[in-house]
């Protein structure tokens, strides 16, 4: 039987930190290292860039959290809603919502303020799920691919585009070196080691998902611009390429 501890561990690593963060990371990157090296390795790779105590005059943890913000709040990088990811606002994405809340009810899970497919929910029902071949397919199908997907919206490519996009429509960008604003890749990039080591995903992560965060981003935008209830017009939002999201994180 697979023991799937692990998924609970990492699953705290996705929400906004707090005076445990640290010590949480560091007990997970050693509980991974032997049957995990990989992701504890980039594990430890994060530790390295996690900023110190005379940067800004910010204490560690103030500046983690400004990262985090950052990268997946305010003017963000990707969204940590893996339906969201996925489908966009289609309505799969809420039969999604429905069934992952009854298993997460069901598997005894609270996800506090979180939706049910936010990546830290659903590893924590990876966590407790009994019915292995059922999460075999929800990591083959949905999981695997959405992780592959957020990391992919780290590529420099992709920063320089959205940065234009928040630029444009916020006149002001929030400034934060490459190094920092990438640091949160390293655990989405422990998390699908982590994955693959233990479902044996074969095929490779899409990084063209099925629905485009920056489109979605630009609709957003423009459906501001010209007001609720108005249509957008159809030469930027199909100008922008793939996968999908929403600047608050899709909620």
């Amino acid at each position: 039987m697979l023991i799937r501890a692990h998924y609970e561990q990492l699953s705290s690593l996705f929400l906004y930190p707090d005076d445990n963060y640290l010590p949480r990371l560091e007990t997970t990157m050693m509980a991974l290292q032997g049957k995990h090296p990989a992701a504890a390795a980039s594990l430890k790779e994060f530790l390295s860039l996690v900023p110190g105590e005379t940067d800004r005059g910010l204490a560690p943890l103030q500046r983690l959290q400004e990262i985090f913000t950052r990268t997946f709040e305010v003017q963000s990088i990707t969204t940590l809603d893996v339906g969201y990811l996925m489908f966009g606002d289609d309505y799969k994405r809420a039969e999604l919502l429905v069934q992952l809340n009854r298993e997460l009810q069901e598997a005894k899970v609270v996800v506090g303020t979180e939706l049910p497919d936010h990546l830290s929910s659903i590893l924590r029902l990876l966590a407790r799920w009994d019915d292995f071949e059922t999460a075999q397919e929800l990591v083959q199908l949905l999981l695997h691919p959405a992780v592959g997907a957020m990391i992919f919206e780290f590529r420099e490519e992709r920063i320089e585009q959205r940065n234009t996009l928040y630029k444009k429509h916020y006149k002001t960008l929030l400034h934060m070196d490459v190094g920092r604003l990438t640091l949160f890749r390293h655990l989405l990039s422990a998390v699908l080691s982590v994955l693959e080591d233990d479902f044996l995903v074969e095929e490779p992560a899409p990084v063209e998902g099925a629905s485009a965060f920056l489109r979605s981003l630009g609709r957003e935008f423009e459906i501001e611009e010209r007001g609720a209830g108005q249509r957008p017009g159809a030469t930027r939002s199909d100008q922008m390429p793939s996968p999908g999201g929403c600047p608050s994180g899709g909620k």
